[in-house]
């Protein structure tokens, strides 16, 4: 029986835009457990992306509950949303978003600063180690903008985990990187997720989609779709891609 991480019950977004009000998320429910590699995937506009800020709180439903750790983080005010994202959960974005003038060591470092839960000396240890993990020790004194795309997403993975999260969201982590630079990055994740990290992304490319522990797809903003997968392996990469491939027909992909 696996554990929920994180749950939302009767979510809903919506947006008003010359006095019409549109509907993103219409009361969906769903259940994110402990320990898998859960993707979601859908048409654009679907509301997949919609549904990670909602899920993540970095934006507020305008209905339900998204409850985590027995709290509901809708009503959650912004300083405890803030401390949420400081420490239980970490996030992966398509662009970047690595601060400019920092140096790829002192943007994974700076988010362990602040959080607050380890000495100095402790968050500069475990950045040196990521980055390491991540294979760009050799350039952590670089700015972002003398990396490579790939570079960067792997910098942004491990400020990602500097906090050590319960859960990671991910957006499109794949969406601005060549194949090389995708595979690398899918793998840095899968590593992370069997080694017990959560993970909850969002993708449109069924490659990424193959990492996955458990597939959903939504259409309209509610969840038509729901597959549990055994862990990614390379030996059986093609099966599984008949497999989902299959799946996301069945769904009208």
């Amino acid at each position: 029986m696996k554990n929920t991480i994180l749950s939302a019950k009767g979510l809903s977004k919506s947006f008003a835009h010359n006095g019409v009000q549109s509907h993103i998320l219409s009361g969906l429910d769903i259940d994110i457990y402990e320990g898998d590699f859960t993707v979601i995937m859908g048409a654009s506009g679907s509301g997949k992306s919609t549904l990670l800020y909602a899920l993540s709180g970095m934006d507020r439903a305008t209905g339900g509950k998204v409850i985590y750790n027995g709290e509901d983080i809708v009503k959650m005010s912004e300083n405890e949303l803030a401390k949420l994202r400081h420490g239980d959960f970490g996030f992966i974005f398509q662009q970047m978003h690595l601060v400019s003038n920092l140096s790829l060591f002192e943007n994974v470092a700076v988010p362990g600063y602040l959080n607050k839960s380890k000495s100095p000396d402790e968050v500069n240890r475990l950045a040196d180690e990521l980055l390491a993990k991540m294979g760009i020790d050799g350039i952590k004194t670089q700015l972002p903008s003398q990396c490579s795309g790939g570079e960067q997403q792997r910098c942004a993975i491990a400020r990602a985990v500097i906090n050590q999260p319960k859960l990671i969201f991910a957006d499109e982590p794949t969406g601005a990187l060549n194949r090389r630079n995708t595979t690398e990055v899918l793998d840095l994740l899968t590593d992370l997720n069997k080694n017990g990290q959560s993970i909850l992304m969002v993708t449109h490319d069924s490659r990424a989609a193959l990492r996955a522990t458990r597939l959903i797809y939504i259409a309209d903003g509610s969840v038509i779709g729901d597959i549990e997968l055994a862990p990614y392996t390379e030996e059986t990469e093609k099966s599984r891609e008949a497999q989902i491939n299959a799946w996301l027909a069945s769904m009208e992909w």
